[in-house]
């Protein structure tokens, strides 16, 4: 892509999922060639790992830096043309236990982002925001959106002079670390009992390299202050659950049907299904061949903002995107995708079971 060829990038949360991959596709793709990729994270042993993988890559240079200090993320961004911002607490449990913290890294971390982009004249800015951001149930959610819009604000004030701000709202990573994947296979090589929240639970779902995808055709797509979303695949767990014992149960010396499911409930501030787009954002949404862009909900103070995109497939969004209201694959199309995405190797997660707060007062 021109967009990213001879540019200098940065990618905060370059030791998560999305950060990772974000950096490997920047430099093995031929077609991104920029002119160097930086990557801070906080994680000093990751990104140790990390730094070894690129030795021979003279345009990858890694730092320990934490979105927390906004200092250090403006010396990080001096010269900088194009930023992706992937870090953040992620785990809804972990968020609910410390609300505080997750504050100060999803949105005070976002606000260093943007002051430090400000600061330094970035070009463009691209937030990895979670479906959990609509109509929120949980800290990690809420803290979500407040990012989202803090990344759409940062726009009203610019005036045709300053970075694009902009964001990109994932479906569930299958694979990525704390996934579900981990956890039924570790149960299936166990023996099971493979634990379901509930087994009419849906979910959008995505594989690594489509949410990266989605993340760099953002940074080429937006005109200032939007939400972008894949258009994805959906999935019962209970399905995606009969596809990996199908899959998974005889490397392991069992037979599909020896394999049981337990349902255990959901955990607290889990929903049923996802949202990736409220009812409300519907009436300021454009569709375009792959994606949604939620438009700013106050268009008067983008009014100078043109938000003109190519192959627009209509400017008349009616349906909120649910995964509820969505048809859901198969579990053979499940199973299909998970060979595909090679989502069924081993795994480096010691999960053997999903214990939820409270749980680990009532073991004995």
């Amino acid at each position: 892509m021109p967009q990213f060829e001879g540019k200098r990038i940065l990618v905060t949360g370059a030791c998560g999922t999305v950060g990772t991959e974000l950096v490997h596709q920047l430099l093995t793709d031929p077609g991104y060639a920029p002119e160097e990729v930086i990557g801070i994270d906080n994680n000093e042993s990751d990104l140790f790992f990390l730094d070894q993988a690129y030795l021979n890559e003279p345009r990858a240079r890694f730092f320990v830096a934490d979105v927390r200090d906004r200092d250090e993320l403006s010396r990080r961004m001096s010269g900088v043309d194009l930023v992706f911002h992937a870090a953040a607490l992620k785990h809804v449990i972990l968020s609910e236990r410390s609300p505080d913290q997750a504050v100060q890294t999803n949105i005070t971390g976002v606000q260093n982002v943007i002051a430090a982009a400000t600061e330094n004249g970035v070009g463009r800015v691209i937030f990895t925001s979670s479906d959990k951001a609509v109509n929120p149930t949980n800290v990690m959610g809420t803290s979500k959106l407040m990012g989202e819009r803090l990344m759409t604000a940062a726009n009203s004030s610019k005036r045709f002079d300053g970075p694009i701000f902009a964001s990109t709202r994932f479906g569930n990573v299958l694979g990525s670390r704390g996934s579900v994947i981990p956890i039924f296979h570790n149960q299936i090589a166990a023996g099971g009992p493979v634990t379901l929240t509930d087994p009419d639970m849906t979910r959008f779902v995505m594989s690594i390299e489509d949410s990266v995808r989605l993340v760099l055709d953002s940074a080429a797509l937006a005109q200032g202050g939007e939400v972008f979303i894949t258009k994805m695949p959906v999935v019962r767990i209970a399905d995606l659950a009969t596809a990996m014992i199908r899959s998974l149960a005889p490397r392991y010396g069992f037979g599909p049907d020896a394999i049981e499911t337990q349902v255990i409930g959901t955990k607290p501030g889990e929903k049923l299904y996802e949202e990736l787009m409220s009812d409300e954002e519907t009436r300021r949404s454009v569709e375009l061949p792959r994606y949604f862009a939620v438009l700013p909900a106050f268009r008067g103070i983008y009014h100078d903002i043109p938000y003109d995109y190519p192959e627009v497939v209509t400017e008349e969004v009616t349906n909120p995107y649910v995964s509820a209201r969505e048809p859901a694959e198969s579990p053979d199309w499940i199973q299909g995708f998970l060979e595909r995405n090679g989502l069924l190797g081993e795994p480096e997660e010691e999960t053997a079971r999903r214990y939820w707060p409270g749980d680990k007062e009532e073991r004995n």
